[in-house]
């Protein structure tokens, strides 16, 4: 009987890939760990990370703990275009996503509000930013927190528009869309949506979503709407099929589509490590796939402090979930890509990403580099005795 658990600290990168600076040339110095740790003097202690082998990767005095055995410490290159979490979880899935398309909002504004106004909407432009309002609530436009060109987002205040109305305007969207996905956002905030829509970098516009307040009011509702993905043969659904139980955690739970698993939402960090350690606790056999976001969100907010005192907390439940493994149980914890808090921009860097393997047969020490971060999928598959490609 077997359990694993694929922890995703979201925007957890480990070093600039070698096309990091084709988007922003300053991100070829991109070092989403390192410059948090050097931001903390040396305050931070991280021993379970350390323990799992984040120190052989980037030796520093706040991973400077024990390895333990059966911890293997290796870094994947993301294998998808950008830098993205929808793209790197699809991935992460075993979909292969490295032929997706950038496109800018701008560049089809005129093509989506034909198809919505067929579709009965009232759709207009904003005076001053190629960003739609649509049905005189929801604001359409690129998504800000992504590299320019991977996504759109449709957003509205849930006071406004029920969620059902702001995913059926996301799906007519979504039918004209070239990008890799279209997300459709609803949640609460303390003033008018249209005051945190804004301009981005490379031609993008608009909402900003942290600054709409939906990140820290309760009741905010996600959904990723992709582009053609068979989600029947990603490793959730696969396990699933397999009789194993599946949960998906925290940001995981709204962005990889398993109908039969157990969704737990949350973005709070602590919540996501519960749930994460409560699933692997009810059975002997499992699939639990969690995102601790909360890092995202501080590197966004360009908070390397914030982002490190969340490392110590992803640290804590790092060592419970260690103290529940058996010796056929398997741990992985990686990034999506990665989000320098330093790098002077809030956008997503595209970095190599830690992939910390822990079961208490592996051989410790390092790990190649993978090319993908498919590669995970592929692990996991091994370890629960799934064949993801029959």
């Amino acid at each position: 009987m077997t359990r694993v658990a694929v922890l995703v600290v979201d925007g957890l990168g480990i070093g600039a890939m070698p096309d990091a600076s084709a988007v922003r040339a300053g991100d070829a110095a991109a070092h989403t760990l390192g410059h948090v740790l050097d931001t903390a003097d040396g305050t931070l202690r991280l021993p379970a990370l350390g323990a799992l082998g984040l120190g052989l990767l980037h030796p520093h005095e706040s991973l400077a703990f024990p390895i333990a055995a059966g911890a293997s410490a290796g870094r994947s290159a993301l294998g998808y275009p950008g830098a993205d979490t929808f793209s790197g979880h699809q991935t992460m899935m075993g979909t292969d996503m490295s032929g997706t398309a950038l496109a800018l909002f701008s560049d089809h504004i005129d093509t989506v509000a034909a198809a919505l106004r067929a579709a009965g909407h009232t759709a207009r432009p904003l005076d001053d930013l190629p960003v739609l309002l649509v049905d005189g609530s929801a604001v359409v436009g690129d998504n800000l927190e992504a590299d320019p060109g991977l996504g759109w987002n449709v957003s509205a205040q849930l006071d406004d528009l029920p969620f059902e109305a702001v995913l059926d305007i996301a799906r007519t969207v979504r039918a004209v869309a070239p990008t890799a996905r279209v997300i459709a956002v609803g949640g609460h905030g303390p003033a008018p949506l249209l005051r945190a829509v804004r301009s981005g970098a490379h031609g993008t516009a608009g909402l900003d979503t942290p600054a709409s307040g939906f990140y820290v009011n309760d009741g905010l509702r996600v959904a990723h709407l992709a582009v053609e993905i068979d989600h029947t043969r990603q490793l959730p659904s696969r396990a699933a099929a397999a009789g194993l139980p599946v949960t998906l955690a925290g940001k995981a739970a709204d962005i990889i589509t398993c109908p039969s698993a157990e969704h737990r939402p949350a973005v709070e960090t602590g919540e996501v490590l519960a749930q994460t350690s409560k699933a692997l606790a009810r059975t002997a056999d499992a699939l639990v796939v969690a995102n601790v976001q909360e890092t995202d969100l501080a590197g966004h907010q360009q908070d390397a402090r914030r982002f490190g005192s969340l490392l110590e907390e992803v640290d804590t439940g790092l060592a419970s979930l260690l103290a529940i493994m058996g010796p056929d149980d398997h741990l992985i914890v990686t990034g999506d890509h990665g989000n320098d808090p330093t790098i002077g921009h809030p956008f997503h860097t595209r970095e190599f990403v830690p992939v910390l393997h822990y079961n208490q047969r592996l051989p410790t020490g390092t790990a190649p580099d993978a090319p993908t971060l498919a590669a995970i999928a592929a692990t996991a598959a091994r370890a629960l005795g799934i064949d993801l490609h029959r």
